[in-house]
């Protein structure tokens, strides 16, 4: 196909209507110059002068501002911008596809008329086809006799169709007169059906979650609702109601108004129906009436200024009792995140059974280039009593801490930290407490072989007591003080690898040996909220070996990591060892555990990690504890962890994720307690997924409940039985 480009002009026109061959025209909007010229590429072009419209035949391919337009045939009024479209027509703009037999598009305006045809909405993968396609505005549609599937392929595995369908892109869709089919059969009828087509925050329902207790709660569903109160503030209202518990009413509400500001509240509140009478530990309940039962939450980070910061954790319960009995499912564990970037998934305690406390902080901060300035307010909740009135709480409580620097125009380092306490409880001593803590070191470099850091630590404390319960040493001061020294090399060998991606590999070996001597100090009449200082005379041996790895990468340059660390390290009691036996029938023991550490990750499939300590003494573990993970390219995976501590833990942690095929995968999750043989979890899942639907089943067979959960998704809709709440709504509702 030849193509000439011809500006408007009596000649050009005249070359038009003369030739009729293969041409390309270009010409403005009317009245829209600053959206671009129009360009039409046909086999043959022609104009109508009388009617001011342009014919083009045969192959035609318009180019207009944000699309293009392919049909067998065309007629375009120059005037309006309105081309009629026939044979194959097809409308790109960015990834969206448009296309029938018979088109009316206004190229201006984005709007047209399609029938019989269909449609591609990229940003909610949703494919459409209709009777008459009405598109009224940049995104909304109006269609008669309509299809909808998230599928891809000539047959989905699921659609909804309906008499007409009113839809809003980033916004909302109804249908009316529709049913949803699996394959082609008709499973569910909706007579009235609205759903969100967003890919951003609107007010909405969320799918709901449903579940089974048999012990604890009975039938579980819970209704969220999701407001969108502004572009800064949203708000979620969840509806739950427990068969053997009644209704839980909660709220969230959360805000984001840029990134030095941003927060988030939650409440719930429930009037538990069911009587208990149960002893466990230490606690003990008799509850024969209803009782009524809260949860509060509240995180919040504001800077105040670029060196001046405020930053909230408040959780707050109203029985010891309230995470046991909802341990299955709450807020909290839903929103549990132990690190990451989620400004809004930041509750930092698991909300189970194995909750022993929780811990509330207000923490102002203000910082200067060598100092740090925190004002605290400590709330600690002692789930493991039922009452908290012994428990020790500080507010406030100011520290400042200094990093090391050096003293004046001396070889000295020179560090400070300080601390000022309320210290504050209903049952025991309370009071307030001053600590001052500067440090003095010299760092002094032998012979380019190793370093040596000789330190002196002063601590002074003093303290007034504010309560009633003795007259002596209400009020009094402790002066202490810690020398040590700190003795450490390294060496290294780099190792290169020809072929492969890894081009060296580097070994490090760092000894290092401490040594601190505290002397012994009478510390009687010192108040239980100030922390003792034991005398020590101890040398500490340690040895790390580090192996670190450098890839090649084209792209980006060379990449490094470590791939294995192993420290070993053990103390040597002085003291200990100079102790008279006579003095006691306990033989002397100077040498203390033997602690390692072990980290290792050789690639992205594979990581292990290990810090035990060993009794030298006993031939035993003190503390054991290991974590192994393997994972592969097709999503398998496998997690072991290992938790022991001599006389107070043994727990065993398994999770398997096992792809039986590309699409359906089985999951194992156990955690149990190896010292009373109890399965503190121990669930199996099976989910299979499709390209564009998914339901799984879970079953929970814990030590004293037991929960089965049906979870089911639509992509583009979203899912119903597990909650992983976005920022949006994933289904806005359905009414029969």
């Amino acid at each position: 196909m030849r193509k000439l480009w011809i500006w408007l002009s009596w000649p050009a026109l005249l070359l038009i209507w003369l030739t009729g061959s293969a041409l390309a025209l270009e010409y403005p909007f009317a009245g829209e110059t600053t959206k671009g010229p129009v360009t039409i590429e046909a086999d043959s072009i022609s104009y109508d002068r009388e009617n001011d419209v342009y014919h083009a035949q045969g192959s035609v391919n318009i180019l207009f501002s944000g699309g293009t337009l392919k049909a067998q045939s065309v007629s375009l009024s120059k005037g309006a911008n309105v081309a009629s479209a026939h044979g194959k027509v097809i409308i790109r703009m960015d990834n969206d596809v448009l296309e029938g037999d018979e088109v009316i598009f206004n190229l201006t305006t984005s709007t047209g008329v399609v029938n019989t045809g269909k449609m591609f909405v990229a940003q909610n993968h949703f494919y459409l086809r209709g009777d008459k396609i009405e598109k009224s505005g940049e995104a909304t549609y109006h269609i008669q006799g309509v299809s909808l599937t998230t599928c891809d392929g000539e047959k989905p595995d699921w659609r909804i169709t309906g008499k007409t369908m009113d839809l809003t892109v980033d916004g909302y869709g109804m249908i009316t007169g529709g049913k949803f089919l699996a394959g082609e059969i008709p499973l569910l009828y909706l007579p009235y059906f609205l759903f969100p087509a967003k890919t951003t925050r609107q007010t909405g329902f969320l799918f709901p979650r449903l579940a089974y207790s048999s012990e604890k709660l009975g039938w579980d569903v819970e209704l969220p609702f999701y407001v969108a109160v502004s572009k800064s503030i949203d708000m979620t209202f969840f509806q739950r109601y427990m068969g053997k518990r009644g209704f839980q009413e909660g709220v969230e509400f959360r805000y984001f108004f840029n990134k030095d500001s941003y927060g988030t509240i939650y409440g719930d509140y429930l009037h538990d129906t069911q009587q208990i009478t149960e002893q466990k530990d230490n606690l003990f309940r008799d509850w024969q009436s209803a009782q009524d039962r809260w949860s509060f939450y509240f995180q919040s980070y504001t800077a105040l200024k670029p060196d001046l910061n405020l930053r909230s954790d408040i959780a707050l319960v109203s029985d010891p009792w309230y995470f046991k009995d909802l341990t299955s499912h709450n807020y909290y564990l839903d929103h549990y995140a132990s690190g990451g970037n989620d400004r809004f998934k930041r509750v930092a305690f698991t909300a189970d059974e194995s909750l022993d406390a929780l811990e509330s902080k207000i923490r102002l901060v203000k910082d200067w280039s060598l100092y740090n300035l925190t004002a605290l307010i400590d709330y600690r909740d002692d789930l493991t009593q039922i009452s908290n009135d012994a428990t020790l709480q500080k507010y406030p409580e100011i520290t400042l801490s200094g990093v090391t620097q050096t003293f004046f125009d001396t070889p000295l380092n020179f560090a400070l930290n300080a601390a000022v306490s309320n210290n504050y409880r209903k049952e025991g001593q309370k009071g307030e407490l001053v600590e001052l803590k500067p440090v003095l070191s010299l760092p002094l470099d032998v012979g380019g072989v190793f370093s040596l850091i000789p330190q002196l630590e002063m601590r002074e404390t003093l303290w007034d007591r504010k309560d009633n319960l003795d007259t002596n040493n209400r009020q009094g001061s402790r002066t202490a003080y810690r020398v040590g020294v700190d003795i450490t090399t390294s060496v290294f060998r780099d190792f290169t690898l020809s072929g492969g991606d890894v081009e060296k590999i580097r070994h490090e070996i760092k000894p290092e040996l401490l040594y601190f001597y505290t002397p012994y100090f009478n510390q009687g009449g010192l108040p239980d909220f100030a922390e003792t200082v034991d005398e020590r005379n101890s040398l500490t041996v340690a040895l790390t070996n580090t192996f670190l790895a450098k890839r090649r990468d084209k792209e980006v340059g060379p990449k490094y990591w470590e791939i294995l660390r192993i420290k070993l390290a053990q103390n040597y009691d002085v003291k200990e060892a100079r102790r008279d036996d006579n003095v006691s029938a306990v033989p002397r023991r100077p040498f203390r555990n033997i602690d390692m550490e072990v980290d290792y990750k050789p690639t992205s499939f594979l990581s292990f990690y290990a810090r035990d300590s060993f009794d030298v003494n006993s031939g035993g573990w003190e503390k054991a504890n290991y974590d192994l993970e393997l994972n592969d390219m097709r999503g398998d995976l496998a997690a072991v962890g290992y938790r022991y501590t001599r006389d107070l833990l043994k727990e065993i942690n398994l999770y398997l994720k096992i792809m039986v095929t590309r699409n359906f995968f089985f999951s194992y999750d156990l955690r149990k307690n190896e010292f009373d043989d109890r399965k503190l979890r121990n669930a199996l899942g099976l989910k299979y997924t499709r390209q564009c639907w998914s339901i799984g089943i879970y079953y929970n067979d814990a030590v004293d409940d037991r929960t089965v959960m049906l979870s089911f998704s639509l992509n583009g809709l979203g899912q119903a039985g597990e909650i992983d709440r976005p920022d949006r709504p994933m289904v806005s509702g359905l009414d029969m």
